[in-house]
């Protein structure tokens, strides 16, 4: 059992959103406002157990770790602490009384609004792509296990049985409960204060209307998504209740680095190898991009770390129809092995080209001094 299922709320749900939800079901399960109604009281243990467990933060750290209370022992408590049910009548009968109970003074034989649609809750769920299909775009198959309309009653929360006398309100069509010296009376939320039962609970959602279940989806990954980016699914969260629609799905995208490609903003950056005789003398050379290789000039005289940019070869933003820049930076890279006579080579260069290449960070240096 999921407790931020049962009170309807995401993992991420503040004290405050605890607190809200708990008090939201606790006035539609709580025993004393369904007496004699055993469906109503194990869901209100239920509920009380999740709201017990997730609003300590101790035991709700343990929850998310483990997925357990980790206090298979301690029995759950079905207080109030924390809120303030009290509402004052005014006249000269005023009494105090939680807000929890306050269906108690509707007129006699009036129903309980217990099918407002509700929305349903958001899910949020993370998936990795590959580097390609963030910049080109694709599609990505997504399993997402989500609370559904049952298919046992239909999403309803009822089946239908033979028709008989309620055995609740043993067909009076009335439930009553003392309070001191008073006795209240209200309609029965079994047979809707008809005194016939026509309906029963659900045996497979326990009147619910949800059971969860796994689906696939085909998610169409747009063209230029960077690492982060959220996608909206519309109407794949939680079903909603009584007819209310559904959440979405919010899924965070985490792109997989690439081995050669590093993107900044909608520009690709490469690094390519370049040999001392093509940075001294210049080339032209086949570096990799999104389209394939491309060919760059190189001039003469190209210093090691140098950045060169080819225009309209980055991502295309997915903001609009514009594309990034590629650029591609060189690294001068040595032979790892040298014949005699390339070494003798280098020895002749050096000796026609004497200037000493640390001049200018020697003579900067001097100046600091």
């Amino acid at each position: 059992m999921d407790f931020y299922l049962l009170l309807g709320l995401e993992r991420a749900a503040s004290t405050g959103d605890i607190k809200r939800a708990y008090k939201r079901l606790a006035r539609k399960y709580h025993p004393d406002i369904n007496p004699g109604d055993r469906l109503a009281a194990a869901q209100f243990r239920q509920i009380a157990e999740a709201y017990e467990t997730l609003i300590d933060p101790d035991r709700r750290r343990r929850y998310d770790a483990t997925g357990s209370t980790g206090e298979p022992n301690q029995p759950p408590r079905y207080g109030f602490e924390g809120f303030d049910f009290s509402v004052s009548v005014g006249g000269s009968a005023a009494s105090t009384f939680g807000d929890l109970f306050s269906d108690v003074f509707e007129q006699r034989g009036a129903l309980r609004q217990d099918d407002v649609p509700e929305r349903g809750a958001d899910l949020h769920q993370s998936i990795a792509v590959t580097f390609d299909v963030a910049v080109r775009g694709g599609r990505q198959v997504v399993t997402v296990t989500r609370q559904e309309h049952c298919r046992a009653c239909g999403g309803t929360g009822w089946t239908a049985v033979a028709e008989a006398r309620c055995l609740s309100c043993h067909g009076s069509g009335l439930i009553k409960s003392a309070r001191g010296h008073m006795v209240f009376s209200r309609a029965c939320a079994a047979c809707g204060g008809t005194g016939r039962q026509r309906r029963s609970p659900c045996v497979s959602c326990g009147g619910q209307q949800v059971e969860m279940r796994a689906e696939s989806l085909a998610l169409n990954v747009p063209a230029g998504l960077a690492d982060g980016a959220r996608v909206r699914v519309a109407g794949k969260g939680h079903v909603g209740r009584n007819g209310g629609e559904s959440g979405d799905l919010y899924i965070t995208v985490t792109v997989e680095p690439h081995p050669l490609f590093r993107r900044e903003g909608d520009d690709i950056h490469v690094t390519v190898p370049v040999a001392v005789h093509e940075a001294a003398l210049g080339a032209r050379i086949e570096v990799p991009s999104l389209d394939g290789p491309v060919r760059l000039r190189v001039p003469p005289g190209t210093q090691s770390g140098q950045r060169f940019r080819l225009r309209d070869r980055g991502v295309v933003s997915p903001l609009d129809t514009r594309r990034g820049d590629l650029v591609v930076e060189v690294r001068l890279v040595l032979p790892k092995t040298m014949d005699e006579r390339s070494k003798e080579l280098l020895r002749e260069f050096g000796r026609i080209n004497d200037e000493d290449v640390r001049s200018e960070l020697l003579a900067g240096e001097s100046g600091i001094r």
